[in-house]
């Protein structure tokens, strides 16, 4: 056989330990021999292979990380509704801005604005001196009106005459959306009787109040028709001792008039006699 191989050029290779059949077979029953005694060893040794997770121990981080988890969802929640509530907030606050909404407000100031210096300038232009106006401190929204003139033949002018009363003054006080609403307005010297004006000197006539009203009345025209129900209605000067000295004041006037609006909103306004006009 050897002199077979030597012939085809193979030569025979040194025999190891592992290359014996014999050998392997025994080293590997003195494996399994070993590893049979570890085994039977009170069954404490266990093989190097991974160990099993223990469903009470490995579970346990990731049960807690949950558990943390499921706690922050309602405070995550809690913080989206609230900055969702937030900006509907600001929403809201940017719709309705106080810069939007100085916009009418304004553009209300100078129409009012505008349509007294027009009034002032035309009651300066009268040729009969009807009226004058003064500004109350300065305050275009506050005049004080002096009325100079009522109808010569009246009772009212007599008393004019004899008291040497030369105007009969009154205050006039514009609200923010003037001309749209009208002016409150009030007697303020001398103190008179009847005439439609009431205490305080607040004025009964159905064009001063909110339903009477017309943007389309001038100062001009209202202190015209004021002079024209002073004599329709047997306007005096009070000449009572004690009483005439009293001074009308606002806060009186203001109450009356709103008692007075609502007594005619409820009955109505009366009209005058056509023989009065």
């Amino acid at each position: 056989m050897a002199t077979l191989l030597r012939k085809i050029g193979v030569s025979r290779l040194p025999e190891k330990d592992g290359d014996d059949p014999k050998h392997h077979h025994h080293h590997q029953h003195q494996h399994q021999h070993q590893h049979h005694q570890g085994l039977c060893k009170g069954g404490s040794q266990k093989p190097s292979a991974v160990k099993p997770r223990d469903p009470a121990i490995a579970d346990a981080p990731d049960s807690r990380n949950k558990k943390a988890e499921g706690a922050r969802e309602p405070a995550v929640r809690c913080k989206a509704a609230a900055a969702a509530a937030a900006a509907a907030t600001a929403a809201a606050t940017t719709t309705t801005s106080p810069a939007r909404a100085l916009v009418p407000h304004r553009q209300q100031c100078a129409l009012r604005t505008k349509r007294l210096m027009k009034e002032l300038q035309d009651i300066q232009k009268l040729a009969d001196s009807f009226i004058t106006v003064e500004l109350a401190e300065e305050n275009l929204f506050e005049w004080t009106v002096k009325l100079h003139q009522v109808d010569q033949d009246s009772a009212l002018w007599q008393d004019m005459k004899e008291t040497r009363t030369e105007y009969i003054t009154l205050s006039i006080s514009f609200p923010e959306n003037f001309p749209f609403s009208p002016p409150f307005m009030r007697v303020l010297a001398p103190r008179l009787e009847n005439g439609y004006v009431l205490d305080g000197g607040a004025i009964c006539m159905e064009l001063l109040t909110p339903r009477g009203w017309s943007s389309a009345y001038t100062v001009e025209a209202v202190m015209r028709q004021f002079a024209a129900s002073l004599v329709k209605g047997q306007g005096r000067i009070c000449r009572k001792a004690g009483k005439s000295k009293k001074a009308f004041s606002r806060k009186e006037a203001e109450a009356t008039f709103k008692s007075l609006v609502k007594t005619h909103e409820k009955y109505g306004w009366v009209s005058p006699p056509i023989s009065d006009g």
